[in-house]
């Protein structure tokens, strides 16, 4: 099972005299067709990851998920059937976005100096009541190797 991502392309943005004054990165359009219908995102919320550091690995059986590294980059490891899948995001890495589909165990590691901020766009809107977070084994994964 390979697990839906996508680059998402960075726009220039100029003041009214033409000069570039930043950019833009579109990460959600319900006409690029990349979430599956009846699975577009509920929520969008900012998780940040410090230097170094690993959220997860856990996974959801009520939740998907859908990751984009906005500032600095991050490694999506995601455990599949055939072993584990690896999606690069942030700033050297096209700003992508990986969906991870429900009962799909993931972790999010940070591999800046500085915190990266991830936005999650899940499916339905996390609630703190919710109680789907569900602890996985990663055991074999070496997190040390980049």
């Amino acid at each position: 099972m390979l697990l839906n991502s996508k680059s998402n392309p960075k726009f220039q943005t100029k003041n009214s005299q033409g000069k570039v004054n930043g950019f833009l990165v579109p990460l959600y359009n319900i006409h690029d067709g990349f979430f599956p219908s009846g699975k577009e995102p509920q929520q969008v919320y900012l998780t940040v990851i410090a230097p170094g550091e690993i959220k997860g690995p856990h996974l959801h059986f009520i939740r998907t998920g859908c990751f984009t590294c906005i500032k600095g980059n991050a490694r999506f490891v995601l455990k599949i059937d055939e072993g584990y899948q690896v999606v690069m995001s942030g700033e050297d890495h096209e700003y992508r976005s990986v969906i991870v589909p429900t009962g799909v165990p993931a972790a999010l590691q940070n591999l800046g100096k500085e915190d990266a901020y991830v936005l999650n766009m899940p499916q339905p809107a996390w609630t703190p009541d919710m109680n789907d977070e569900h602890s996985a084994d990663f055991s074999d994964f070496d997190f040390s190797v980049i």
